[in-house]
């Protein structure tokens, strides 16, 4: 009884709120953004995981080493359990895009059909590697490492081709196929022949390497910040010196490829000047704009990672027993901060407009020399003990890495605004009331 009366206390509680007027901020353009770089969190991390993991193994059974194996275990193990969270805010995603943009949707959808077809079976051939490479780890991994591992690299390559087809609808928004594109319509499959012009635009082939590397870097930046995570709460020494050992790894996968990215990113904004959409990203004849004002702040950020970089290899270096190649670090991260700095201040088109690129190579050259001197002291490194500012910096690094990859793909989708895909006015960003509506 008392149940029931609750139940009916509460029933009319809920029908005293009234949410007619709620609106979510940025409206659905916002709502949809937010469950879509969600959804870009997840499944960032599950590439750079799902690409990672079966190199480690190897590279841990060619070596000898356990630790490798462990640490490709526990981004198989990521994956698995994190899985079902990125594909929820997916197809959520897909559910607000046919609701609110159901004209665009249907166009890419015919226009793309071919291409969807492959994704998708690209994806399912992709969880069944990850779940065969995970389930069967303790069978394959001892009596048939190297099938094994194809197991293992079965998941990277088909959600690497699913990358590679998204990125190339992604980018095709982004460009609107370039100047000789054909546009979708509803009710018609367009040609494999127009499909494949669409796929290829001008920045089709630059953005993929730049997210490949992207999702290469920051993952394992992420990977060091988990690793320190599990540290303070490990407690036998072994496990302390494989979590310490861990952020080393981390950081140098997540430096290596962090290297390459102002260069992919500068081949895009390059590319983007060509085939249109670079005014619009960098505010060019028009003043300040939302992108252009994300460009500055991500340009910020990069160096932000690049800085922060430096002063973790610099520190993490002090695991060696001579400590003799730290000097070195410091000197081509200090070189690295000030030429970042430099690009990032009101002195960066001086003395000629070019100089802001200079510096920014100067910084990405110095982070070289870095990680050099840190990779080739790290084979008499002594796990166990990283110090408390060591970890700290890893953590920011992780957070900074999470966070500039989102702020990219937010700048990169608003360098199309206001139209959903780039110079078709009949495509808003303005959600659409679908054909035969309730209410009319």
């Amino acid at each position: 009884m008392s149940l029931i009366t609750t139940w009916a206390d509460l029933h009319n509680l809920l029908a005293q709120i009234d949410l007619s007027g709620f609106k979510f901020p940025g409206g659905a353009r916002g709502f949809t953004g937010v469950t879509m770089l969600t959804h870009m969190f997840f499944a960032e991390l599950f590439v750079g995981f799902a690409l990672s993991a079966p190199i480690l193994e190897a590279w841990g059974a060619r070596t000898g080493s356990p630790r490798m194996d462990r640490l490709a275990h526990s981004m198989a193990r990521f994956n698995v359990l994190t899985f079902s969270s990125g594909g929820t805010f997916a197809v959520l995603f897909l559910v607000l895009l046919v609701g609110f943009y159901p004209r665009v949707t249907a166009a890419l959808f015919t226009q793309f059909f071919y291409i969807l077809v492959i994704a998708m079976a690209s994806m399912i051939l992709a969880l069944w590697g990850m779940y065969s490479y995970y389930y069967k780890w303790d069978r394959y991994s001892v009596l048939n490492k190297r099938r094994h591992v194809f197991l293992g690299f079965t998941m990277g390559a088909f959600i690497w081709v699913w990358m590679v087809l998204m990125t190339g609808i992604d980018t095709y928004m982004t460009t609107g196929g370039g100047p000789n594109a054909e546009v979708g319509t509803e009710g018609s499959v367009s040609s494999f022949g127009a499909v494949l012009t669409g796929i290829f635009n001008p920045i089709f082939t630059e953005m993929v390497l730049h997210r490949t590397f992207a999702n290469l870097s920051w993952p394992a930046f992420a990977l060091a910040a988990w690793a320190v995570f599990h540290y303070i709460r490990a407690k036998s020494e072994s496990d302390k010196a494989f979590y310490d050992w861990s952020t080393s790894v981390g950081l140098t996968w997540g430096v290596s490829f962090l290297l390459l990215q102002p260069i992919g990113g500068f081949l895009i904004a390059y590319a983007m000047k060509s085939s249109g959409g670079y005014d619009r990203l960098t505010g060019a004849g028009a003043g300040s704009t939302t992108t252009s004002s994300l460009l500055y702040y991500n340009l910020a950020m990069v160096v932000g990672l690049f800085v922060l970089s430096n002063v973790a290899m610099y520190m993490g270096a002090g695991r060696h027993p001579e400590r003799a190649g730290r000097r070195p670090i410091q000197l081509f991260g200090l070189i690295a901060a000030l030429a970042g700095v430099y690009s990032i201040s009101p002195l960066a088109n001086f003395p000629f407009f070019y100089m802001r690129y200079i510096m920014i190579l100067v910084m990405v050259l110095a982070t070289a020399g870095a990680l050099y001197y840190y990779v080739r002291g790290r084979m008499r490194f002594k796990y166990g003990s990283p110090g408390a500012g060591y970890r700290v910096t890893l953590l920011a690094l992780g957070v900074l890495a999470a966070t500039t990859a989102l702020s990219m793909g937010l700048m990169k989708s608003n360098s199309r605004v206001p139209y959903t895909i780039y110079n078709q006015p009949q495509y808003t960003v303005e959600n659409e009331t679908p054909p035969g509506h309730f209410g009319q």
